[in-house]
């Protein structure tokens, strides 16, 4: 049986996508004790040479993922010319799939790190807003990107995921009259604060369907008008001490909601 070569790795990335790729083709041949060398960054036609000299004296093979045409292009010329074994584990790949789809691929090395980065943020943020639902640690109101200020049933929970879906940590605390709010949302800058609104028609409507869904008495306190209002004038006195800006969500879907607090964290984030 002819000796398994050296398999030299080569990518314009950090290369975990080529490695993983030729362990799997390894493993299906009965855990060949194969060494692989791997060369991240390759990134210009000089960086090619340095690897293909090192490939041939080794006597090895190539197992690469360039996504650049010219660099992938320059890649397999020079390993036809110099006879050495190679094999493009991303090219032929893309090439079908502009085929199929009719569109030109970015050509943008890492890509996939960039996507697993922005996957792992938005789990992170979501955890996140579990976390620090409904004023259950005041320390994330520190920790936050935003914070959500209201009484009950103004959306506060939906609008912390939906925002945690695009990758902001959130924490929502609920104002409530006999509760001290905590000093924690004093402390914060009040631009990241943010109080929803609500009128108290609209609230009592919201409670009373709510109550009846449970299968309580919609007569209960919690949907009393007065209480209600009282609740409301309290919220108000709250938010005015914190100084942050107040979105009226009276007749506001979770999304709408949701855009004007983005447009406006935007703002601040990019000056």
């Amino acid at each position: 049986m002819n000796k398994l070569p050296i398999i030299y790795v080569v990518s314009d990335s950090v290369g975990e996508t080529a490695e993983l790729v030729t362990k799997a083709a390894i493993s299906q041949f009965n855990g060949a004790n194969v060494t692989i060398k791997r060369f991240p960054y390759v990134e210009d036609k000089t960086n090619i040479d340095e690897v293909i000299s090192l490939v041939k004296l080794d006597r090895g093979m190539l197992a690469y993922t360039l996504v650049k045409p010219e660099i992938r292009n320059y890649m397999r010329e020079i390993a036809i010319r110099e006879n050495i074994h190679a094999c493009d584990l991303i090219g032929p790949l893309m090439d079908q799939i502009e085929l199929l789809c009719g569109k030109t691929p970015a050509n943008e090395p890492g890509l996939v790190r960039k996507l697993d980065e922005e996957y792992f943020k938005k789990v992170e943020a979501i955890e996140f807003a579990v976390k620090y639902d409904d004023g259950r640690d005041p320390r994330g109101i520190i920790k936050a990107d935003i914070v959500l200020i209201g009484v009950s049933r103004t959306s506060k929970t939906p609008l912390s995921q939906y925002l945690a879906h695009k990758r902001l940590k959130v924490a929502n605390v609920p104002i409530v009259p006999e509760v001290d709010p905590p000093e924690e949302i004093f402390k914060s800058a009040p631009d990241k604060c943010f109080a929803l609104k609500i009128s108290p028609e609209k609230l009592n409507h919201i409670r009373r369907e709510r109550l009846i869904s449970l299968g309580l008495n919609d007569s209960a306190s919690y949907a009393n008008i007065e209480r209600i209002k009282a609740e409301l004038a309290y919220f108000e006195k709250v938010v005015a001490k914190i100084g942050c800006p107040v979105i009226d969500v009276t007749n506001k879907a979770v999304e709408e909601t949701a855009n004007v607090i983005l447009n406006l964290y935007q703002k601040k984030v990019h000056g």
